[in-house]
């Protein structure tokens, strides 16, 4: 498949920066694409996911204007990307969306603490009720979702599979290798449309 061109923008998860994206954006700038990373504020779960979403709309159009572009999010950074395309019309300029050990159907991890953002992030919350009434508008783009069995922090794993796009799981064996490990930018590259 034919490398699209769009910039890419990547968007951290809970407790990170955008920082933690660097090796996923060292591999798609080696191989030509322009990237961008935001640092959401705050990313510690304290803030709902629609704030951290509307920051993330307006770090796209400050940085993009009204290119067409591809969209990487990474854990919490899978939410705040959904709620993006699905709620504030991000749907209509991404061509290429991919998430990285996103829970999309909640995880259970987000029981240890009673942050907004996290209280979000459980299954069955009123946030993903919400995005999954509509979630097949996604099909609108180019949608993989990336997970591994031994994730840790998404359980169940399987939390990360939506009923449309393309689900590629592959073999890591932690959350936090998600962004580091090569199969995982492999995966990413080829979810962009790239050459491996």
């Amino acid at each position: 498949m034919s490398d699209s061109g769009n910039p890419v923008v990547l968007v951290h998860g809970l407790t990170d920066t955008g920082n933690k994206m660097r090796y996923v954006s060292d591999r798609l700038r080696a191989a030509g694409r322009k990237t961008y990373s935001i640092d959401l504020q705050p990313g510690t779960g304290e803030a709902p996911l629609e704030l951290l979403a509307k920051q993330l709309e307006g770090f796209i159009n400050r940085h993009l204007g009204e290119a067409t572009l591809d969209l990487v999010g990474f854990s919490m950074g899978g939410l705040v990307t959904r709620y993006y395309m699905q709620r504030l019309g991000g749907i209509d300029r991404v061509e290429h969306y991919v998430t990285l050990s996103a829970p999309h159907r909640g995880t259970i991890a987000a029981y240890f603490t009673g942050k907004a953002g996290c209280v979000q992030m459980r299954p069955n919350s009123k946030f993903l009720r919400d995005l999954q009434s509509d979630v097949a508008m996604l099909a609108k783009v180019k949608f993989t979702s990336i997970w591994t069995a031994w994730d840790g922090i998404i359980l169940p794993a399987q939390s990360s599979c939506l009923p449309v796009g393309k689900d590629v799981q592959i073999p890591v064996l932690a959350h936090p290798l998600m962004v580091v490990d090569y199969r995982s930018l492999d995966a990413i590259v080829k979810g962009l449309g790239m050459d491996a």
